[in-house]
């Protein structure tokens, strides 16, 4: 297998990692968005969020909290993004499911609210509550 992050978490390319335990690694992008920009990735190689077990999900979550939490201290980070793109569709760039912590600093200048400006139309209410119906009755399955 060919997977950037998985030579990265085997140590075969070199990297910042800043933690790592049995089932988790995490380091510092090489292109970063802002001061601190980290990756929290599972040590086993799962493509994205709908191939993840559970108890790798949670770790990873679990974690990307603690780090989280130490950026914000050590960084003087005035807010986080935690930021997942699964599939192509979402634009996932490499295919080892992987969690950024992006901290965020009061006018860094990096703008995610750009997403939700740029295409935002209201939502038809009747189609939200059927289509809320549809996924609920879905997901008790």
């Amino acid at each position: 297998m060919d997977c950037l992050f998985c030579k990265i978490v085997k140590n075969e390319i070199p990297s910042a990692k800043i933690f790592e335990n049995e089932r988790v690694a995490a380091f510092f992008d090489i292109n970063p968005l802002t001061k601190g920009h980290c990756l929290v990735v599972p040590k086993d190689h799962y493509e994205d969020v709908f191939s993840i077990p559970l108890v790798d999900l949670k770790a990873v979550i679990t974690d990307a909290q603690k780090l989280a939490e130490t950026l914000r201290g050590s960084l003087q980070a005035e807010g986080v993004n935690l930021v997942n793109a699964s599939g192509a569709a979402a634009e996932q760039s490499v295919f080892h499911f992987h969690l950024h912590i992006v901290p965020r600093y009061l006018n860094d200048g990096l703008e995610m609210n750009q997403w939700w400006q740029s295409k935002v139309k209201p939502a038809d209410p009747e189609n939200l509550k059927k289509m809320a119906e549809e996924i609920s009755k879905a997901i008790k399955n």
